[in-house]
């Protein structure tokens, strides 16, 4: 069997909450707008990011197979295991045992996990295989 595309597990550290100032309103490509001074409201990253912390996680994507849904390398994902995953919703699979990052498919015909990218085929989940739903992706944070 081929060597599935995986991920990394990232532990966090609990500390304090990280606040950042939030700018309101849109940041325009070009001309500088005159109100770039004006801050508005501070946001609380760890709420934003993490409303369910117990269930929580940060995850790291090793693999290519979900570029197409801009999920590059490297990019972090915050994956909650508390959501219920519905279809066409991206999910940490764990497949025979190896992490997965796939969007989660359930109709008529079964659970197959779809990549987002043409260069690697679905996964139809059949039986005998060992299954399970680690957690849904909620949020995208794209490394640079």
């Amino acid at each position: 069997m081929t060597k599935l595309h995986e991920i990394k597990l990232i532990q966090s550290e609990e500390g304090s909450p990280i606040f950042l100032r939030h700018f309101p309103g849109y940041v325009q490509a070009g001309f500088p707008s005159p109100a770039a001074d004006y801050l508005e409201e501070i946001i609380d990253l760890e709420h934003l990011l993490r409303p369910n912390p117990l269930s929580t996680f940060i995850v790291r994507n090793i693999g290519d197979s979900m570029i197409d849904a801009h999920i590059l390398p490297n990019s972090l994902l915050i994956v909650d295991k508390s959501v219920v995953p519905s279809n066409n919703k991206i999910v940490v699979a764990v497949v025979n045992g190896e992490f997965l990052l796939k969007y989660f498919i359930k109709n008529s015909s079964g659970i197959r996990l779809l990549p987002a990218n043409k260069k690697y085929p679905p996964i139809p989940i059949t039986e005998g295989m060992d299954f399970s739903i680690w957690g849904t992706v909620t949020k995208i944070i794209l490394s640079v």
